[in-house]
């Protein structure tokens, strides 16, 4: 007998729980009537999130602003400073963007996301100022019933921001002077 028949014959016995009442949706012995009630009237409206700063960016944070009972996927985009760029040592990178049109392009992208994709939340967040190797540069969140949308929009998000939104960074590279002065 193989493991597979041995498994399933594990499983095929029936065990007897303690009896209770049985449940009923929506009956008075239903523990979870009110929240399936209020999750069930939730009409949330979609929200897009932009947000610049100088802080230190937090992925719990990010993703928490897009969760809904509605949707079943969250996905998320996180850059971060890698130590190194065109063979040089990197030891942070500084942003800077021109925020009134930053955010008028990413709420362009947030519009087209919505035109392609059937999405809930989107939550843009970019730091600006010196962002230390391995923190966060930019988070991007989407919520989506299904998670090939959020993931698609995910994406398209980050390479139309890359492509079309000013802000500019600049490489702060370890030198050898600097390692001889250390």
């Amino acid at each position: 007998m193989s493991s597979l028949e041995i498994s399933s014959s594990t499983f095929s016995q029936e065990m007897k729980l303690p009896s209770s009442p049985p449940l009923v949706e929506g009956s008075a012995l239903d523990p979870f009537r009110c929240v399936r009630k209020d999750l069930n009237e939730i009409e949330e409206k979609p929200k897009d999130i932009i947000k610049f700063t100088a802080e230190k960016l937090s992925v719990d944070e990010v993703s928490q602003l897009v969760i809904s009972p509605l949707c079943g996927a969250v996905s998320l985009f996180v850059g971060t400073t890698r130590n190194n760029f065109e063979g040089k040592k990197v030891i942070s990178l500084e942003y800077e963007a021109y925020l009134p049109m930053a955010e008028n392009e990413i709420r362009k992208i947030c519009s087209d996301i919505r035109q392609k994709w059937p999405v809930k939340h989107i939550a843009v967040f970019h730091r600006l100022g010196l962002v230390p190797v391995s923190e966060a540069s930019v988070i991007i969140a989407v919520s989506s019933v299904h998670r090939a949308s959020s993931l698609q929009a995910v994406s398209y998000a980050i390479d139309t921001l890359k492509a079309k939104v000013p802000i500019w960074k600049k490489s702060k590279s370890l030198v050898k002077e600097d390692i001889l002065k250390g």
